[in-house]
């Protein structure tokens, strides 16, 4: 039997979990073999849930590192430590007693902590709540360590309101943004004075932290800077009045809906304004920084003080996002001038930390593609000379920390294979001889926190086959020192678990270019039976599927469909952010959905060429977000490939999703039409031949329910048949509610089971 959406209706999306008796549990068992997988195992009891390590801090002076630990004293709770590196000497700085408030018995939960720069007060975020995506909104408290005083801060602030506080260079100080009003207030730790240092704000003026478009394509959360010498905070203004309300509702939690109103500038609409100001924390002066050109024309993704306490760092796009303007800003005059001009014929990257300044102050760290490749640069205050230090042909892929002192540059590369990360380091002075750090043989991705001195590194890696493991390095020679996270007892049960190794390959599709992949194959694999595929896509410019990497979740379920007979595998098409040059990651550019579904479907027809092992009338595909998109794509474009596609949380036309990220890989609608049609899987509707499962979640403030909305009703059009399944109020990420994520993964299985395992599966 077959399950079917009734054509026009919604309550029908329940039905989509009806299986055939016995399919579901007949696969699961009923758990007591430990090297089966099951779907309670991975999403309900969390048995393969890796721990983290810290979070840590080092210590200015590069003596330690503090981090947090379980208190032995109270459930639930946490000590901070100090750790020497070279002995490794535990120091308990801060019992969990210590964090007790007048009146309560319990201490502070520590969802985050902070140090004064002279390491005498601790500064403790609790309570936190999610704004959007993270929990930025949340209580400080006050710890001084001498006297033990612990104090609250934000005076008649309404709790879970503070945001982003941080000291004062000196330490006698902390400036927040306020989650209400939108505005920065400061206060003094002596005197616990609260003053508020910006006004204006409104519903539509936002001080000191983003409107929802700069903070989901910029990650610009954190909206103001403390000058070094601490007289003067820089920060942004955005103005939102005209960006167009989106209005999500809510059915569910109370008798009548609710709205949630964001705006939210879709493509070719109204941007916000954006500008940047500096105050005066002592007399409350305000300077503004205004360069010629239209304000909602331009972002300013990026801002810092100068290496000094005079002039401030602008980066500034035009809405095209292919010229980057580097500007320094006189903080007394509020007058700019521009240093540096970065100019792509498709866009400029701006995934980058900011720009550090050397030498007093006379050069600045700066990131680029000019040469083909992404180098690091030096460039001088004035912008005249532009100094290279990373030539060859392979790209930074992160700047993890400048050795002025000693006189290197340690970064993230990866010049042999795009699918892994190594630490490397280069002269500083430009002479470019490349070393890697990471020891020769190693694979996987490699991910350092190394110390303001350069000698220490809290070192995190992971691959296909090895969770995450966490250790205390030392630098250079990359000895190890301590083993601070094993996860020995996840890695010990996913060593028992019945499965083959991932295979990782590459594959040609033709006019030399080659995609890199891997795959995963039943545990019993015989290449003398036939196999159903199913290929896990991503595909747009914002991530790689395929990295040498541990998985958690999803590469588990991945191995749960190997263990019930199913070949999983991705590809990486151009276009996304590998480090295998510019060419590469820009080839997409105005023909987002375009290329990229084309590259995956010659991939595709490259393994079923090599591959005889896999049933060809049995290839089904599924991602998320892009990925969502990328499925409905290759499902409709190409239907003599593609029997079964899911895709989760898409994207269905290019037209209702927001300017930054749209339009920096398409430019303006009215100038690439075609583009944005072409490239837009709900164009190609019609042509759906196979089982097509749409999941969303009402509540997504990213991805719009409307794009699914919309995609439904043009599939009901033209008479096409398949499943769907809303789920209420939840986000972007589908995993809010009780047993959200169990049941979504055990609806794809049921779908799969029917629709790609089974040999005898109907077809539309």
């Amino acid at each position: 039997m077959k399950i079917r959406v009734a054509v026009g209706s919604l309550v029908c999306a329940a039905a989509v979990m009806v299986a055939p008796a016995g399919v579901a549990s007949a696969a699961d068992g009923d758990g007591s073999d430990p090297s089966r997988l099951t779907l309670e195992r991975i999403f309900r009891d969390r048995e393969f849930q890796v721990a983290t390590f810290g979070p840590a801090r080092w210590v200015n002076d590069g003596s330690g590192y503090t981090t947090l630990e379980a208190s032995a004293e109270f459930s639930d709770r946490k000590d901070i430590i100090l750790y020497a590196p070279d002995t490794g000497d535990r120091t308990v700085l801060v019992a969990a007693s210590r964090l007790v408030p007048e009146g309560e018995e319990r201490p502070l939960a520590i969802d985050d902590y902070q140090w004064s720069e002279d390491g005498r007060r601790l500064l403790i975020f609790t309570n936190s709540r999610r704004v959007w995506r993270r929990n930025t909104r949340g209580d400080y408290w006050l710890l001084e360590l001498e006297s033990g005083l612990l104090r609250r801060l934000g005076g008649e602030a309404e709790p879970a309101t503070m945001m982003f506080a941080k000291f004062s260079p000196a330490g006698d100080r902390v400036a927040w943004v306020d989650f209400s009003d939108k505005d920065i207030f400061i206060q003094d730790l002596e005197t616990l004075t609260v003053g508020r240092l910006t006004t204006g704000s409104s519903a539509t003026v936002i001080n000191g932290t983003s409107d929802w478009v700069y903070e989901e394509e910029f990650g610009l959360r954190d909206g103001f800077r403390w000058s070094p010498d601490g007289r003067r905070i820089a920060f942004w203004q955005f103005d939102t009045e005209g960006v167009p309300v989106f209005h999500i509702i809510n059915n569910t939690d109370t008798i009548y809906p609710e709205l949630t109103s964001i705006q939210y500038p879709k493509v070719g609409h109204t941007n916000p304004s954006c500008r940047v100001g500096v105050v005066d924390t002592v007399d409350g002066g305000t300077t503004w920084f205004e360069p010629e050109g239209d304000p909602r024309a331009h972002y300013i993704p990026m801002m810092e003080w100068a290496g000094g306490s005079n002039e401030l760092m602008l980066i500034r796009l035009n809405r095209l996002q292919n010229t980057a303007e580097v500007m320094l800003g006189d903080v007394r005059t509020g007058s700019v001038r521009t240093v540096l001009t970065e100019i792509d014929e498709a866009w400029v990257d701006m995934r980058r930390s900011p720009p550090e300044w050397l030498d007093g102050g006379r050069w600045f760290t700066w990131l680029s593609e000019r040469d083909g490749w992404r180098h690091l640069y030096l460039v001088s205050r004035n912008g005249d000379h532009i100094r290279l230090i990373t030539p060859g042909d392979y790209d930074v892929v992160a700047l993890d920390r400048v050795d002025e002192a000693g006189g290197w540059v340690y970064l993230s590369a990866s010049p042999e294979d795009p699918t892994r990360r190594f630490l490397f380091r280069v002269p500083l002075d430009g002479s470019g001889t490349l070393e890697r750090v990471t020891p020769a043989g190693a694979t996987g991705s490699h991910a350092y926190e190394i110390s303001n001195d350069a000698r220490w590194a809290i070192h995190t890696w992971s691959s296909y086959e090895t969770v995450p493991r966490t250790e205390l390095v030392s630098l250079p020679d990359h000895e190890l020192r301590r083993v601070l996270e094993a996860n020995a007892e996840v890695q010990k049960a996913v060593d028992g678990l019945a499965n083959t190794p991932v295979e990782a390959f590459r594959v040609g599709i033709g006019d030399g270019v080659e995609l890199d992949g891997w795959c995963i194959k039943p545990p019993d694999f015989d290449p003398g039976t036939k196999y159903p595929l199913l290929i896990y896509v991503y595909g747009e410019p914002a991530s790689q599927t395929v990295r040498d990497r541990w998985g958690g979740d999803t590469q588990l379920w991945h191995m749960l469909l190997a263990q019930r007979g199913v070949i999983v595998a991705s590809l990486d098409n151009r276009g996304t952010p590998a480090p295998r040059g510019r060419a590469w990651r820009k080839a997409v550019y105005r023909q987002i959905g375009i290329l990229a579904s084309a590259d995956q479907a010659a991939g595709l027809r490259a393994m079923l060429a090599s591959r005889p092992y896999i049933d060809a009338e049995r290839v089904g595909i599924w991602g998320w977000s892009g990925g969502g998109s990328m499925t409905l794509n290759a499902l409709f474009r190409y239907p003599e490939l593609y029997s079964v596609g899911m895709a989760i949380a898409f994207i269905s036309d290019q037209k209702v999703y927001d300017t930054i990220y749209q339009e920096r890989y398409m430019g303006l609608p009215d100038d690439n039409t075609d583009g944005y049609t072409n490239g837009s899987p709900i164009t190609f509707a019609s042509q759906l031949e196979g089982d097509l499962l749409l999941v969303h979640g009402t509540g997504d403030d990213n991805c719009h329910y409307q794009s699914f909305e919309l995609l439904v009703n043009e599939l009901i059009r033209h008479n096409k048949q398949f499943t769907m399944m809303s789920y209420p109020n939840r986000t972007h990420g589908i995993s809010e509610g009780e047993n959200t994520t169990l049941h979504l993964y055990t609806l794809l299985t049921g779908f799969l089971e029917r629709h790609l395992i089974a040999e005898n599966g109907q077809r539309n």
